[in-house]
């Protein structure tokens, strides 16, 4: 069905109005094509919550496992987030969970041994991590040296560092408060509430001036049924998380209280909407995807081609950052494994598992946010059902080797198909 749109300057214009039935069968056609995005990790969270919840209801299903499961995957998460932009490029950076401990090394001496305040410490912390990205991005662009190299050598390297800053083995506490907080403390029942509402609230607003503005140019936009079907979506999960968060999870509410959402759950939301921001409304972002999908062409096309790759090397760095400041106040201090063990390769596997392709050109910061969310949850799980870690190693390994199956098919079949 179409509408007639009459002009006084010219001949009249036909724009497809748009219905339920064809943006469904579009996006089954996208699926058909190849674009499967991030289905395949939707799928895979709502399996492995569905066998965990039957295998082990009590505990899987319980507020303060729900409540585990956002620490226990925060530190993983965002420092994923921050290898989607190299990923993005077809790099790889395999020092970010090093540079984490690096950074959060730093931020153990300057505000445990040194005695600076806590934000010095962090703006330290992230300062190292933007440092770190500008010298591995340098030697990748500049000198063209392969990342693969330049980043093993980095992972390597950062290991001494790490025991070296943390004096050869010993553990740094981290007891200021507010540091402590990021990991361990919540927000009140009513903040939670209120946060809640303003992001449904936001998230409406965009998604209706979105459409708004593509009618009033004449583009094909979303059938406003979708729109308001993705906005309740929104709501009802959010609404359901908080609620089930704002339940008391104390066993001894005469000792403690601990019910509401946890501190580090908006820190990764705010993040999680600057850097899709950044990647989908700016025009830095068209540049990654430009380099990524073609970078001699995105040469000609007058885009500096060596900033961009060194940009996402201070942007996976700094992320890392982040990821080391949650992971030093979870565990309330600093050591030599910090960063290390399997934490850069979760962070890998969640970026791939999320939908991000290894190739180049195609992903998103919530694929890492999705695959994180993957990664915890078999952690979590495998973990209440009494598995090894030898068990969860092989089964994270399949799982991303899956994921990484899926990327390979449906770029093939994309190409097969004359979609991308």
């Amino acid at each position: 069905m179409t509408t007639t749109a009459v002009r006084k300057d010219g001949p009249a214009a036909v724009t497809p109005t748009p219905t339920v039935g064809g943006h469904f069968r579009n996006y089954l056609s996208r699926v058909r094509g190849g674009d499967v995005g991030a289905l395949p990790a939707v799928l895979g969270l709502i399996v492995l919550c569905t066998v965990f919840a039957i295998m082990r209801p009590s505990s899987f299903l319980s507020a303060g496992n729900f409540a585990n499961l956002f620490t226990q995957g925060a530190a993983v998460t965002l420092i994923a987030m921050g290898l989607v932009f190299v990923l993005l490029l077809g790099e790889i950076d395999l020092s970010a969970g090093f540079a984490s401990g690096v950074c959060a090394a730093v931020l153990a001496n300057v505000v445990t041994v040194l005695g600076y305040p806590w934000w010095v410490a962090v703006l330290a912390a992230v300062a190292t991590g933007v440092v770190i990205g500008t010298t591995l991005g340098m030697l990748v662009a500049k000198i063209g040296i392969p990342s693969f190299v330049v980043t093993l050598a980095g992972f390597l390297a950062f290991q001494g560092v790490v025991l070296l800053l943390v004096k050869d083995g010993t553990n740094i506490s981290v007891r200021d408060d507010v540091l402590v907080a990021i990991a361990n403390r919540n927000l009140g029942p009513t903040l939670g509430w209120a946060l809640t509402a303003l992001a449904v609230v936001g998230y409406a607003a965009v998604q209706l001036l979105r459409h708004r503005n593509r009618a009033a140019r004449g583009l094909i936009t979303d059938p406003l049924a979708v729109v308001a079907l993705r906005i309740g979506g929104l709501a009802v999960i959010l609404g359901a998380a908080v609620y089930v968060l704002n339940l008391e999870r104390s066993r001894n509410v005469l000792i403690v209280s601990l019910k509401g959402v946890p501190i580090v759950v908006p820190i990764i939301a705010v993040l999680l909407v600057v850097w899709t921001f950044v990647l989908q409304r700016t025009s830095y972002g068209r540049h990654i995807y430009a380099v990524g999908g073609n970078r001699e062409a995105a040469r000609r096309a007058g885009i500096g081609v060596d900033r961009i790759r060194i940009s996402v090397f201070v942007i996976c760095s700094s992320m890392a950052a982040i990821g080391g400041i949650v992971a030093a106040s979870r565990a309330n201090s600093v050591d030599p494994n910090t960063g290390g063990s399997n934490v850069l390769l979760y962070a890998v596997g969640a970026a791939v598992i999320g939908g991000t392709s290894l190739f180049g050109g195609k992903g998103r910061v919530l694929d890492a946010v999705l695959g994180g969310a993957v990664v915890a949850v078999i952690e979590n799980g495998m973990g209440l059902m009494g598995y090894t870690a030898g068990v969860k190693y092989v089964v994270t390994g399949v799982v991303l080797l899956l994921a990484a199956s899926v990327d390979a098919l449906s770029r093939r079949r994309a190409a097969a198909t004359g979609t991308r």
